[in-house]
């Protein structure tokens, strides 16, 4: 009868198990800067997949999405239509991107704008700056012009959304908002605002004079670029 020799626990280890050793320790000790898109991906899945190689999973999503914020931004839907995406992975993604944004905002709030103006462009970039549709949000200032609430209004098609001035007036006053900014989206990359934007932007802002509420500005977001209606000259 031979004898049979057992694989030591080395090498009864899975292959990628040395490779992600070595991706946590780059990750520990130089920071996440150190890392590839597809290596900070990696780190992300394999945390929600402990039992499966997941360079192959993470190189895929790379390029069916363009790149690592595309990814995070992708809808469930969008997601789980990639072999090996589960809830689980998904659950991961969406948890990562939720967080980056509760960073972001906690940035802003409770901050004069008028210093944190930058950090409100991040914000509203990776909020709504990728968004296929058009988004509006308003932000409420008090009188010392630090945020009382950011919210969502109206997400409307991709090159059109309305937004009521009553309906901002009418949350204005509940929150006891001093002053308004406007934010919207266009998912086309250009942030030149259309006629529709202008004419809606002297509406609200007659609305909001009517019952001593400052429009201070109308921001239009892109992925990569913004512009500020006030600086162009249409808000006084």
């Amino acid at each position: 009868m031979s004898d049979t020799v057992l694989p030591s626990p080395a090498e009864q280890k899975p292959h990628f198990h040395g490779h992600r050793a070595r991706l946590k320790e780059k990750l520990l000790n130089q920071g996440v800067e150190a890392l590839a898109d597809y290596e900070l991906l990696e780190v992300l899945l394999f945390l929600a997949l402990p039992q499966r190689d997941t360079k192959p999973l993470a190189k895929e999503l790379l390029a069916h999405f363009g790149n690592y914020a595309a990814v995070l931004r992708a809808s469930p839907e969008e997601l789980m239509a990639i072999k090996g995406v589960g809830q689980t992975v998904v659950t991961a993604l969406k948890t990562v991107q939720g967080a980056a944004l509760r960073l972001l905002e906690k940035d802003i709030v409770a901050q004069p704008i008028i210093r944190s103006f930058e950090t409100v462009i991040s914000y509203y970039r990776a909020q709504i700056g990728f968004e296929l549709a058009e988004q509006f949000r308003l932000l409420f200032l008090d009188t010392k012009n630090a945020i009382i609430k950011d919210e969502a209004q109206q997400t409307g098609t991709i090159n059109h959304a309305v937004i009521y001035p009553r309906e901002v007036v009418k949350r204005a006053l509940e929150l006891g908002a001093a002053a308004v900014i406007m934010v919207h989206n266009h998912p086309s990359g250009d942030p030149t605002p259309s006629t529709a934007d202008i004419d809606m932007t002297a509406q609200v802002q007659t609305a909001l004079k009517a019952v001593g509420i400052s429009l201070h500005d109308h921001l239009i977001i892109t992925r990569r670029e913004y512009a500020s209606l006030k600086g162009l000259g249409y808000i006084l």
